[in-house]
């Protein structure tokens, strides 16, 4: 079975097509994705919703601790990507997964660079003011939730966050019944529809318009991890709201290899709690990677948790340029190393296996999930 795992994942690989060119564009690879289907449902019992709501993960395996971690077998992936689901009702259902590979090729890549870490300097975070830049993609497409993490749009009607938002590992936070999210809008001007304002030196005021998450999914592996070792790799969930947000939203796809990332940097935006009120943009370098997770230097505060993270690379196959959601901004996370305090700021990756399931759980039909 442990060599069935082994297949699982490098089956899952991305294929290389980046050219060799010193000319050549980022360009997004094209990937096997697996295919991810719900096998058999079960009702649980309500939760109680009695979780403290955390707005950053604590975990004690740092990138060395992952590297060396053996991989799962075939039946424990299929445990952790299966997945619990919350209704708005506060009923809650637990579904079993199958994994199936209907490719037969891959590299086996697993992203190794282990090059030295320098994670804080100056704040290198943006403020973004104006409804000219906070109502237009992509920044537009943050959103913030009502346990106060930010979240991102993937569809019509579905939001993508970090589970550490919804459930704390054990049980769901106070809020996540009524959970909501909030879309930030201009505020009407007392006595006119819009002002045409001359003295435009303050930015105008925003606020945020709510709007309720139907369904919630998390996938049991952060739920039986607990965010230990296994947990952090498994930190994401998805809403499904309760009506459209009639936004342009940004496209999932499978994180490529840190080396193959425009410059090395990735891209997101959060409500990072020092500066409230305010959607807050950064960019930083990737300094190392596991198949799960990223680890850079941006510079963030909670609040900024569930973020998605994000780059632009060519779309051969259309002829233009393409951002698309790679990963999840997790937190931060202290590992003791050596008996030394140090912190990360984590990103879980968009792997090809929860590509197939967060896809799947969007449009609901394997076969419209087949390219990464």
């Amino acid at each position: 079975m442990a060599a069935l795992s082994t297949l699982i994942l490098l089956l899952c690989a991305a294929k290389d097509v980046m050219p060799s060119s010193p000319h050549w564009k980022p360009t997004w690879p094209s990937y096997r994705v697996p295919v991810i289907l719900p096998q058999s449902t079960l009702n649980l019992d309500k939760p109680q919703f009695d979780a403290e709501a955390r707005l950053e993960v604590v975990s004690p395996c740092g990138p060395a601790c992952h590297k060396s971690s053996p991989l799962p077998t075939y039946e424990e992936v299929k445990n952790y990507l299966s997945y619990e689901t919350l209704y708005a009702n506060g009923s809650l259902t637990e579904t079993e997964v199958g994994i199936y590979i209907l490719s037969n090729s891959g590299d086996g890549s697993r992203g190794r660079s282990r090059t030295k870490r320098q994670i804080y300097g100056y704040d290198s975070r943006f403020s973004i003011f104006g409804k000219d830049f906070l109502l237009n993609y992509p920044f537009s497409t943050s959103v913030k939730l009502s346990t106060g993490c930010t979240g991102t749009l993937v569809a019509e009607k579905h939001v993508l966050t970090a589970a550490h938002c919804i459930h704390d590992g054990k049980s769901y936070v106070k809020g996540a019944q009524k959970l909501r999210v909030g879309f930030l809008k201009p505020k009407q001007k007392d006595g006119s529809k819009g002002s045409n304002s001359t003295n435009s030196a303050m930015p105008e005021k925003m606020k945020f318009q709510w709007i309720r998450v139907k369904r919630t999914h998390v996938p049991k592996g952060w739920i039986k991890g607990n965010a230990n070792d296994i947990g952090m790799d498994y930190d994401y969930a998805l809403l499904e709201l309760k009506k459209p947000h009639k936004r342009k939203f940004m496209k999932i796809g499978v994180s490529p290899p840190a080396r193959h990332l425009p410059g090395g940097r990735i891209h997101f935006s959060g409500y990072d709690n020092d500066r409230p009120g305010n959607l807050v943009y950064r960019f930083c370098d990737v300094k190392d990677e596991t198949y799960d997770l990223l680890y850079q230097q941006c510079d963030a505060q909670p609040g900024a948790s569930g973020s998605g993270v994000y780059v632009r690379m060519w779309k051969r196959q259309n002829h233009k340029w393409e951002r698309k959601i790679i990963g999840i901004f997790s937190g931060h996370q202290w590992v003791d190393m050596n008996g030394t305090p140090q912190d990360f700021n984590v990103a879980v990756r968009i792997t090809p296996l929860k590509y197939a399931q967060i896809c799947y759980w969007i449009k609901g039909n394997y076969l419209d999930c087949r390219e990464g």
